[in-house]
């Protein structure tokens, strides 16, 4: 089935280019199904650009979702105009009455600030708070994961020395994992990141499991035992062009930046980048909303009152 938005998204151009199926409200409602509801916290700057890269990932699901834009409502955007935000995004406050089957918190250029020093960090404590009583499954990405495993288990993060940048050998650590259905042992996922979680913080808790880890760069993939959290803390959902738009930014701002490591071809940054990454994002994704279709409550009021 195919992934419901806005047909005047930018993302959905996009999306059907890509052979995407996307769908408008017209042709949803002509559908007896219940389609998973998904929500998508973007916390970017850069929010068609992070629209694109999830709804191309939500959208390869053979189930039908409709996708829901949300953002904070106690920060204004500088690089998404306000007009766009209003078309197509509701704030927290808005939408805090509805139950998601599934709900996306993305990450945010803030990560070397402490988390009481972010300007809507009190707000984002209520989303994670609210997300255990109207969310059935929450996937954390990047600083959104660090938030979220610091509120609710208090693992620390660090700031690195340099920053963590380019794409990087992952190791799988529970093939029998549903999440890493169908998983290498051993693949490629794109980093950018000046801070860090801890192996040796996270095995303090027992109700958390590591999934993904890499030799360079540490922990990637956490999953919560008990609970429906996930924490990937590094970025599956990249496009293949998206360190080298973070290099060339960076370089030409006069801003001091090394070469993504594994990324430019003989690092040669007049060659572009192979995409090595984008089969197991989709699986990833596709495993997540597959656990999600399978446990959700049919009935979505029934959200945050399981077992």
């Amino acid at each position: 089935m195919p992934i419901k938005i806005p047909d005047t998204l930018p993302a959905f151009e996009t999306l059907v280019h890509e052979g995407v199926r996307v769908m408008t409200e017209t042709v949803a409602v002509r559908q007896d199904i219940r389609p998973l509801q998904i929500g998508l916290l973007n916390l970017m700057p850069n929010k068609i650009k992070t629209e694109i890269q999830m709804a191309r990932l939500v959208g390869a699901s053979p189930l039908q979702v409709e996708l829901s834009l949300v953002r904070v409502g106690g920060h204004k955007a500088k690089n998404t105009s306000e007009e766009h935000l209003l078309a197509f995004y509701d704030t927290w406050e808005e939408i805090k009455h509805r139950k998601f089957d599934g709900f996306i918190i993305t990450g945010a250029p803030i990560e070397t600030l402490d988390y009481e020093d972010v300007t809507y960090w009190d707000e984002m404590k209520q989303i994670l708070d609210w997300t255990v009583t109207n969310v059935h499954s929450t996937l954390n990405v990047c600083w959104g994961a660090m938030a979220a495993i610091y509120h609710f288990h208090q693992v620390p993060k660090y700031t690195l020395e340099e920053k963590a940048f380019g794409v990087f050998r992952h190791h799988n650590r529970n093939p029998s994992s549903v999440f890493l259905s169908g998983f290498s042992d051993d693949f490629q996922i794109p980093v950018s990141r000046w801070t860090e979680v801890r192996a040796a913080d996270i095995r303090k808790h027992p109700e958390l499991e590591i999934l993904m880890e890499s030799d360079e760069t540490g922990v990637c993939f956490v999953q919560e035992k008990a609970g429906k959290r996930l924490y990937v803390f590094n970025h599956v959902e990249y496009d293949s062009t998206s360190l080298a738009d973070e290099y060339f930014r960076d370089a030409d701002a006069g801003v001091p930046i090394k070469l993504p490591k594994n990324y430019f071809p003989h690092n040669d940054p007049a060659i572009p980048p192979l995409n090595r990454w984008r089969s197991h994002a989709h699986l990833l994704f596709g495993n997540w909303i597959n656990q999600m279709y399978q446990t959700t409550p049919y009935e979505l009021d029934r959200i945050g009152t399981e077992g």
